[in-house]
């Protein structure tokens, strides 16, 4: 019998009780499985494994939902109580990995009966046994749960500083010029006769792009930067303290390689080399995109003397306007969200063999929408779209899990968490959703595994966002964007219209690809050895790695929410972009090829964490994944 859906509260006062019934009591359930690991019952691998996988599966099920509830629930108190469940499911997660009695249970047995995936399971518990310290003297060990669980604390604390750090300017009306018409008239002039522009996406992305006046740009620009700021910079200090303590007691000698031994790429220092690999094929690509940019600047003002964060949004556009015949206003035109929302769904439910049905049912918050998951007319999951900014809510996007699936148990069900118009979207939105349902269908389709541990997106985490990242193509498709990008006549955007958008996608990708490896190595090399000073560090990455100068007086790692969740592993989008890029020649050009299609779902998703994620990408390809791919993408023009 398939497994139902969560159901969730109808009522508003109701969502405590549900931390209460739903959070609590799977958390509950979690202790009573590992408590009963260790009555001393002598036990087969394989029935280790099954209370092993029972606690495994409960606590996913209280952590994903804490977590979730923690970003968007739209009332403090129950975030509040969410994130103080996320931390309690934490702790346990820590609690049960430096357990010496349950590591022993585990240790005694003998996997040598088990099949293929059971005695990967035994293998990565007993993995993450060592990895936690378990073996270490008891005096260790509570040092070790100490630190770990200062550093959820730390961690929630600095996304919740993240979270609730909008910030703002005003401006005069007039200093809008540039803006889109849809854009001004949803924001009009208050009784002073100003403007509010905010932090958040909706209002940044459009403001960066469109403004004319540099000086608007530059303020909003600035505000963003300081997000967090002060108050995140000790919190950030501290978790970066403790984290390379933690790594050093279990005899790593910095925290990325503890952290990489786990990832595809295996170690700290094979990211160092990444990055240098990296330097070298973008510095010159970088250096021509930038300087393009600056002499177009200085078209506008003389006197400007480099580009900034405030300035790169803004003439990037401008080039592709008056060198490429691109507007961005003109091509957002097509892009309306209800619109882009079914053709995002219509288009990869026909690559992948899916159809999505809109369901009505109780969520978080009233804009939130509902869509059952079926293959071959059978439901195989759920997904909600939270997809526009409140007040208190996640301010990025992201794809986060609701009910981890577990086949036979319970359904897998996701959420897309970002901040989108409700009205006319910039086609950057449409990458972005793009590469967001690249996740959500990941979690869906990979997550009837017979065990927790690799259900859903349960790849190497540097590999996570390789099927996402992929997903981004389709938004460059002409076939694609004219089944759903229309105006609001109804006529499609036209295809020499996208054919220019192509070409014009050429122009950067030096500067923009330096500018995710200025994250990467920010990201890494805050972790290798942890600085004094913060803005200092990051003033040197500036220098190295620009592109763009940096603006006064910001506070970049203040609102870095990526070295929460990511820690030193931001290199993973890059190192995925090149396993992407890879991917994408399976389709020989044919986007829409539905046996390409389903070969991929059965290869790269549907396997969830079962295989390693070479192995699935070899699968897939008939032979390693390559630099060859992402190079030319490189160096197209």
């Amino acid at each position: 019998m398939t497994p139902e859906p969560l159901s969730l509260p109808a009522d508003a006062d109701a969502w405590p009780a549900f931390l209460t019934t739903v959070v609590d009591a799977a958390l509950d359930d979690a202790r009573t499985h590992v408590a009963t690991l260790k009555d001393g019952t002598v036990r087969t691998a394989a029935q280790v494994l099954e209370l092993w996988n029972a606690s495994d599966a409960a606590l996913g099920q209280a952590s994903a939902a804490a977590h979730l509830l923690a970003e968007v629930h739209p009332d403090a108190e129950v975030r509040a109580a969410a994130e103080e469940r996320a931390q309690a499911a934490e702790d346990f997660a820590t609690e049960r990995g430096l357990d010496r009695e349950l590591w022993e249970a585990f240790a005694a047995t003998d996997p040598s009966g088990l099949d293929e995936h059971a005695r990967r399971v035994h293998a990565h518990v007993l993995r993450d046994f060592r990895r936690s310290g378990v073996d270490r003297s008891p005096q260790e060990r509570e040092t070790l749960r100490t630190l770990a669980q200062r550093c959820t604390e730390l961690g929630l604390e600095f996304a919740r500083n993240i979270r609730e750090g909008a910030r703002s300017i005003r401006v005069r009306p007039e200093q809008l010029a540039g803006l889109p018409a849809d854009f001004l008239e949803s924001h009009p002039a208050d009784d002073e006769g100003l403007v509010t522009l905010t932090t958040e996406y909706p209002d940044l992305i459009p403001v960066r792009t469109y403004a004319r006046d540099a000086h608007v740009r530059r303020a909003l620009t600035t505000e963003y930067l300081r997000i967090a700021s002060p108050v995140n910079a000790p919190v950030l200090a501290e978790l970066l303290r403790l984290r390379d303590e933690r790594a050093h007691l279990l005899g790593y000698p910095d925290w990325p390689t503890y952290d990489a031994e786990v990832k595809m790429i295996g170690s700290g220092a094979a990211i160092a080399d990444f990055i240098e690999r990296l330097d070298a094929l973008t510095v010159e690509a970088a250096r021509r995109d930038v300087a393009v940019l600056l002499e177009r600047f200085r078209a506008d003002d003389p006197s400007a003397g480099a580009i900034t964060p405030a300035d790169s949004l803004y003439y990037d556009q401008v080039i592709r306007r008056e060198q490429y015949d691109v507007d961005a206003q003109e091509v957002r035109r097509y892009f309306r969200y209800a619109q882009v929302r079914d053709g995002v769904m219509t288009t990869i439910g026909r690559l992948l063999g899916l159809t999505f049905e809109r369901v009505v049912v109780p969520a978080w918050h009233e804009s939130v929408e509902a869509y059952d998951v079926r293959s071959e007319g059978e439901r195989i999951g759920r997904f909600y779209l939270d997809m526009h900014p409140r007040a208190g809510k996640f301010n990025h996007a992201a794809q986060f899990s609701l009910v981890p699936g577990l086949a036979g148990v319970r359904l897998p069900e996701g959420v897309l968490v970002c901040n989108f118009p409700t009205g006319t979207m910039e086609h950057d939105d449409v990458c972005t959703f793009f590469h967001e349902f690249g996740h959500l269908v990941h979690e869906i389709v990979g997550g009837h595994q017979r065990w927790a541990e690799f259900s859903g997106v349960a790849t190497e985490w540097d590999f996570v966002e390789a099927p996402s990242q992929l997903l981004e193509e389709w938004a460059w498709d002409a076939g694609v964007l004219r089944t759903f990008a229309t105006d609001e006549s109804g006529e499609p955007i036209p295809e020499a219209l996208v054919e220019r958008m192509r070409a014009a996608d050429a122009f950067g990708r030096g500067s923009w690809t330096r500018r995710q490896l200025n994250f990467t190595a920010l990201s890494y090399g805050l972790h290798a050895d942890p600085p004094a000073d913060l803005d200092a560090f990051t003033a040197q990455v500036d220098a190295r790695f620009g592109p763009f100068a940096p603006l006064p007086d910001t506070h970049q790692t203040t609102g870095f929410g990526h070295l929460d969740g990511y820690g030193s592993a931001y290199y993973t989008y890059l190192w995925s972009l090149v396993i992407a890029k890879d991917l994408l020649t399976a389709f020989e050009g044919d986007l829409m090829n539905p046996d390409v299609g389903r070969r991929y779902r059965e290869a790269i998703l549907a396997p969830g964490g079962s295989r390693d994620a070479a192995d699935l990408v070899s699968g897939f390809l008939g032979r390693p994944h390559t630099f060859t791919a992402f190079t030319s993408w490189l160096s197209a023009t």
